[in-house]
C-alpha cells in the first residue's frame, strides 16, 4: 500500500512537473536576463542609459512575475525527487549477535577450537 501512495504521489508530481515546464523556462530565461541588465545597470554611467535599463528591467520584472507558476513545478521535481529517493530506499533488519543463539554459539565455538 506504501508503495501504491507513493506511485501515486509521483504521478501528480509528474504531470504538474510537465506542465510547467513552459513557465520553468521562461522564469529561467527572464531571471537570466534581469542579472544581465542589472550587472549593465550598475556598471551605467550616464543617466539616460539607467533609465533605458531601468525601464527594460522593469518589462524583464513582469515577464518574471507572470512566470510565477514555475514555482509550483520546482516543488513538484522536489516531490518527485522525495518519492524517487523514499521509493529506492533499503530497509536493514540489524540482526543481534547477543540476541541470535546460533551466532553466538558459532563464535564461542571457534573460540575453544583455537585453544
Amino acid at each position: 500500500m506504501k508503495k501504491f501512495g507513493l506511485l501515486l504521489a509521483g504521478g501528480i508530481a509528474a504531470m504538474i512537473l510537465l506542465s510547467t515546464i513552459g513557465p520553468m523556462v521562461g522564469l529561467l530565461v527572464s531571471l537570466v536576463l534581469l542579472y544581465f541588465i542589472l550587472k549593465m545597470f550598475l556598471k551605467a554611467e550616464s543617466t539616460g542609459k539607467k533609465i533605458g535599463l531601468g525601464i527594460i528591467g522593469f518589462i524583464v520584472l513582469m515577464a518574471s512575475i507572470h512566470n510565477a507558476p514555475a514555482i509550483i513545478g520546482v516543488a513538484a521535481a522536489y516531490v518527485l525527487y522525495l518519492v524517487y529517493k523514499k521509493w529506492n530506499e533499503k530497509k536493514y533488519v540489524a540482526v543481534k549477535e547477543e540476541s541470535d543463539p546460533f551466532v553466538n554459539f558459532e563464535k564461542q565455538w571457534n573460540e575453544l577450537k583455537n585453544y
